[in-house]
Parts: structure tokens; sequence; C-alpha cells
């Protein structure tokens, strides 16, 4: 159960719906795994196909059973934006600008309300069409009061709840109005067991419980790794290949920085972009020799900060370009078409892979860079992405708040010996394949009892 689901539908010219595998990295992940299986997987409709989708039931597509819930469009969009983005999302990765916000007034209020009827609506999604002694997984924040809502209505189902975000502590749970952090943290608690891709963000959230709510569900630990089939297929195909193509006849003989993100605070873009402009800056060496690629895409482009960001990420980009391009060198690709196949080529092109978040719950990037990267490509990894704890034996520390101590970074990774860069790259590997989809889904299944 998950807030966007893994088949997004539309309705073809005669009414038929047609179904495509929608895109991210849970359902790339989960959705091989429950092919051909008798799960089912609920999720909130998005589009008018979606809704038509809703109306037929469960049905089956791309080898799936997806339930779509035809949610009230005006609750879904507060929750989703206001409640959910706007406010969890921030919270969960520590980017409130606290002096001037949040400010919770009557509109919060409102959206609230509308979370609470979203999450219902999944809880009566659940209790109507759950088999008899099920497991359900429940993903995210969208979903944090579902368990609480299902209560002793079907005691014999088994609910999991698993963050894919970091969790905040106390300080940042407080800043929520107290009603409503009692009821959020009060309806987490509420689930058999909460699951996260580290001990930090799990540590995190029982720290939050026991402030709030004075105890704690079940916690376990269970990083989500790559799905390399899904991967190498990507970077095997002909889209691939032509992206390939196009940017090594871009590059020539030149290094390359790879950075692939969504567009979004937490994401540090801006940092990243001025820690490349400080290398060029301090290493005349590498004007005309080495370029940054930007792979990003827009997100979440109803919330107004999200909006701002993306302004001030592309003239990030252009400012970089405009001070150092040559008659013969541009410095900066920026690519924000939202090419996933183009972004995978980048992953194997690059000397460097720079994931450098705020924040995050884990950056599978990290993990699937090094697996078609085929020019021995150094990670610098921030040691606040939840993959740290997986790579951070191996992989280059990148303090996201430390833009001259980021380009010392880039410098180090960009001037390592061959033999360096092999092994660094043989042991990602090994790291990034230690754990698969299949492992986090056992222990989920296993959390549920």
């Amino acid at each position: 159960m998950s807030n966007r689901g893994p088949v997004a539908f539309r309705l073809a010219d005669d009414g038929a719906l047609i179904g495509r595998r929608g895109a991210g990295g849970l359902v790339s992940g989960l959705a091989p795994l429950v092919t051909g299986t008798d799960a089912t997987w609920i999720a909130a409709a998005m589009s008018d196909g979606d809704r038509a989708a809703a109306d037929e039931g469960v049905l089956e597509a791309d080898g799936l059973r997806v339930r779509l819930l035809d949610l009230d469009p005006d609750a879904y969009r507060l929750a989703y934006d206001v409640v959910c983005n706007a406010t969890l999302w921030f919270m969960h990765h520590g980017l409130w600008d606290l002096p001037r916000s949040p400010a919770f007034g009557a509109a919060f209020s409102v959206a609230w309300e509308a979370y609470r009827a979203v999450n219902a609506a999944f809880a009566d999604a659940i209790v109507a069409d759950a088999p008899t002694d099920a497991a359900v997984l429940v993903q995210d924040y969208h979903l944090a009061l579902v368990a609480a809502m299902v209560g002793d209505r079907r005691p014999d189902l088994r609910l999991v709840h698993f963050s894919h975000t970091p969790f905040a502590g106390p300080d940042l749970c407080r800043v929520l109005p107290t009603s409503i952090r009692r009821e959020l943290l009060g309806g987490m608690r509420a689930f058999a067991a909460c699951g996260f891709h580290t001990e930090r963000w799990a540590a995190s959230f029982r720290a939050s419980c026991i402030d709030v709510v004075g105890d704690v569900p079940d916690t376990f630990v269970a990083p989500l790794g790559p799905d390399p089939d899904d991967i190498a297929a990507t970077a095997t195909s002909p889209a691939c290949a032509a992206a390939r193509q196009a940017l090594d006849d871009r590059l020539g003989d030149r290094l390359l920085i790879t950075r692939v993100d969504r567009i979004e605070p937490s994401k540090n873009i801006v940092r990243g972009f001025a820690a490349f402009d400080a290398l060029l800056e301090q290493h005349e060496r590498w004007r005309g020799q080495v370029v940054l690629g930007a792979f990003v895409y827009p997100s979440r482009e109803a919330v107004p900060e999200y909006q701002r960001y993306r302004d001030e990420v592309g003239a990030a980009a252009r400012a970089v370009g405009d001070r150092w391009r040559t008659a013969d060198w541009e410095p900066i690709i920026y690519d924000d078409s939202d090419d996933y196949p183009g972004s995978v080529a980048a992953l194997a092109r690059a000397d460097a892979l720079l994931v450098n978040p705020i924040r995050d719950g884990l950056n599978l990037v990290a993990k699937e860079g090094p697996l078609v990267n085929d020019r021995h490509g150094v990670l610098a990894l921030s040691t606040e992405a939840g993959a740290w704890a997986e790579l951070g034996g191996v992989a280059l520390a990148v303090d996201p708040y430390d833009v001259a101590g980021t380009a010392a970074v880039l410098h180090r990774a960009l001037t390592m010996s061959e033999d360096e860069r092999r092994r660094h790259a043989a042991d990602l590997r090994t790291l990034a394949l230690a754990r698969s989809p299949r492992a986090w889904l056992d222990e989920n299944l296993a959390a549920a009892g």
C-alpha cells in the first residue's frame, strides 16, 4: 500500500484502459517481486485514467493486482501538497526555516482533516478487501494513520509501516501542534512494527515516540537494495546506448562528474554547483578538462518552496557556466528532461558520482551508479544519506554543508590512481549488491509476524 501505485492508467480513444508501469525506486524495486502473485497493491488514483480504473475494483495490469482509490480531489490535494510535502517531508528532512515557517493556522487544520480522510479511505479499503490474516505493508509518511484507523475492525490483519525517508527527532516533531504530533506518532504506534533504512532513523523515531506518546512499537532496519536486473535492462537498452553515444560525443576525453536527482531542497543541488565552481577556481588544471553533468527532474511543483528551488538550481547552473565556459568547453550539462535512460548513461560514463543530500532516507542512486559504471567511477557520498551506513567504508565522505570540503573531495576523486579507482569501484559494487529488494520484502513480512 502506497500513495503512488505501480501502474498508471490512461484511457484509449475507444475507452479501453491501458496500464503502464510507474516510475520510482519503490516501484522498480518491489513490482517485480509481487508480479504474478496474489498480492494486491492499493494506491491513490492520480489521473482520469486511474479514476476510471478505480471504478473497476481490483485490476490485473502488467502482471500486478492493483486496487486504486478514487479520493476526493480537494482532500487529496490538501493532504498531499500541504501535509505530506510541505510539512512532513520538510520536518523529516530538517528543512524548515524555523524563524519563518511553519506557521500552523486554520488552513492547516483543514489540511490535516483532509490527511485524516485520505488515511481513512485507505483503512476502509484494507478492512473491506484484505484477505483473512493478511500482512499489510504500508509505505511512508503519507499513510501514518492507517493502522489506527483500521483499529479493531480487522484484528486478524498484521500491519507494518515502512519509512523511506529519514525520521525527525523529538526537537523537530515538537514543532508540530501538540494534538497533531500526538495523533501522528500515536497512529504509527498502532502498527505491529515500523521499519527504516538505517538504525539512525529508527532511533530518531523511537526517541520521538517516547517523547510524544510515551512508548514505541517494534522497529526494524531493512535497507532497500537496487534491482540489478532492472537497471541492467535499462543500461543495455537502445535508448540508453543512444544517450551514451551522444554523451561520449559531447565530452570527448574530458572527465565527467555526474549527479542524478529530483529537484528538491534536500538534494542540495545548489551547493553541489558551488562546490564545482570552487573546484575550478582552486585547481586550474580542471578548467577545460572536466564537466559536471546534472541530470535532474522536477518534483512536487505545486509546493511553492519547490518552485523556488527549481529556479535557484537553474540559476546556479547558469552562473557556473557563464563564469567558466570557453569557446570549446561547456563546463555544465544541465538536463531537466526526466530522461531515465539518459540518466543511466550518465551514471555509466561518470568518473565521479556526487551524491550530497542534506538528508536522505537512503538514496538508491548511490547504489545504482556503481552497478552500471564502466569507468571505475568514484562515489562522493554525503554522510547524511542513509546509504552512508552501508557504503561509508568505501565512498569518499561529503559534508553536505561544506562547499570547500566538497570541492576537495571532488579533487580527490578525480586524482585517485587507477589502481585505487579499480579497488574502490569493485568494493562499491560488492556493497551495493549486498542487499536485494527481495531481502527488504522478506524482512518486512517477517516483521509482520
